[in-house]
């Protein structure tokens, strides 16, 4: 259990060599730890060149040294940012050091913990904080950020306010059970509740595309053997990440890799060819083509020009929509012209060859398209929810659900406001804050209770 009133201490940058390396100390010590390594009292956000000599007097290394007086600093509290040579063998004889100096070793994201305890952010932002360290693409960095500077947090705060103003209202006739909610208040009541709803449904509409963000857009290669999949991979990853041969069905399981398209990150998989008469080990393969098709969200269905278009198992073409598939039309570098047979015909397709590199520039636009539909556009900000986010607007939804269904039903004053409760509850759980004392606040500004 981490124990809030210590002064903690880690390495803030990767373990390994490189050119410098950070370690960080938060907490009450922290000035008394600087003023003693860098041989003066510090001065707030000003980088010291000294050297560092640990308490034996032994020279360690020379490094940049910077105090950051609370509450201006990253944790709230006052901080110190040891910069050394990124030789790990330096960075640990700093950080025992300064465990020794009074420091406890900082448990995992408990700098970041302290920020949130603190005030420095909401849970929402706290979380953003990770997304920032593992986006892998321009979007998810994008998002991230703008995660980190209080988009989802802001979008929050309107719903909750509109619903402290709805609970306000309501709790204003609790303690008068003689007197029903009068028609202008329900009227208020109502539309402000399904004003409150349908934001709340846009929030939970990009828990999918928060998903993608996080663990990218997993993207299937599928199609018959031989047709080029193998090939198409290669090209689209820029090494030989495939074996590849003209004898159909070399593919017997599923290969991954991450590439970079446009603004998204994608997990390539090529998989086993869609034999219909497969034997042995191409049958187990198959199967396996199936599976990651289940869980796919882009496909790309490549197809031989040379040959017709293959049969597809039914589940498999089911799950191909114009909004999902590109249909990658390869091997035009052995006909003259596009052959007439384009199957499924309402899909989008692109010709291109694997062998040359012609279209490649056509199939990633057209794979930039398909996942720039994934966002949801909510405003300005975009907004990409994660699961805990998730969990708890489907409790606030169905709360909110539940009280405008009491409301249309003329139930209990008390029963709607409970509901409201739970909402509010919900709501308070992404961020962290939940403040009972606003909703009092704007109940007495709203009525007077006592007249």
């Amino acid at each position: 259990m981490p124990r809030p009133h210590d002064t903690i201490a880690a390495l803030a940058t990767p373990a390994g060599t490189a050119a410098i390396a950070v370690l960080r100390v938060s907490g009450a010590e922290a000035g008394r730890i600087a003023g003693e390594i860098l041989g003066r009292a510090p001065l707030p956000r000003v980088a010291i060149h000294a050297d560092y000599h640990d308490q034996a007097g032994g020279l360690i290394d020379d490094v940049l040294g910077t105090f950051f007086q609370g509450p201006h600093s990253y944790t709230g509290e006052d901080s110190f940012e040891v910069s050394c040579h990124g030789n790990p063998f330096i960075a640990q004889k700093i950080l025992e050091d300064l465990l020794a100096r009074g420091c406890r070793l900082a448990e995992p994201g408990e700098f970041t913990q302290r920020a949130f305890l603190n005030g420095r952010m909401d849970l929402s932002q706290a979380e953003a904080v990770m997304d920032l360290i593992r986006a892998r693409s321009e979007r998810s960095l994008a998002v991230a950020q703008q995660q980190l500077r209080g988009s989802l947090g802001r979008r929050l705060a309107g719903l909750v306010d509109g619903l402290l103003g709805v609970l306000a209202r309501v709790e204003a006739y609790i303690d008068f059970p003689e007197e029903d909610l009068p028609p202008e208040d329900q009227e208020l009541v109502a539309s402000e509740l399904d004003r409150i709803i349908e934001e709340t449904d846009r929030l939970l509409a990009t828990g999918h595309y928060g998903e993608l963000l996080r663990d990218e857009i997993k993207t299937v290669i599928i199609g018959a053997p031989n047709a080029g999949k193998s090939s198409l991979l290669n090209r689209l990853v820029g090494s030989e990440r495939a074996l590849v041969s003209t004898e159909p069905g070399t593919t017997r399981d599923f290969i991954e890799e991450r590439i970079i398209a446009g603004p998204h990150g994608l997990r390539l998989i090529d998989t086993a060819g869609l034999n219909p008469a497969p034997a042995g080990l191409e049958k187990l393969g198959i199967a396996k083509t199936l599976e990651r098709a289940a869980e796919a969200d882009l496909f790309l269905l490549v197809l031989d020009a040379t040959q017709s278009a293959p049969d597809l198992p039914d589940l498999l073409a089911a799950r191909l929509r114009d909004s999902n598939t590109v249909v990658v039309l390869n091997k035009m570098d052995l006909v003259q012209t596009l052959p007439a047979a384009r199957a499924p015909a309402s899909l989008p397709f692109v010709a291109i060859s694997a062998l040359t590199g012609a279209g490649m520039d056509e199939l990633l636009n057209a794979i930039i398209h398909l996942a720039d539909l994934f966002q949801r556009d909510i405003g300005d900000d975009i907004v990409a929810i994660n699961a805990r986010h998730a969990d708890a607007l489907g409790r606030a939804q169905a709360c909110l659900r539940g009280a405008r269904a009491k409301l249309g039903d003329k139930m209990a004053i008390e029963l709607l406001a409970s509901d409201l409760r739970g909402a509010l509850d919900a709501f308070g759980e992404i961020s962290g804050r939940i403040d009972s004392e606003r909703m009092l606040d704007r109940l007495f500004a709203t009525f007077c209770i006592g007249k």
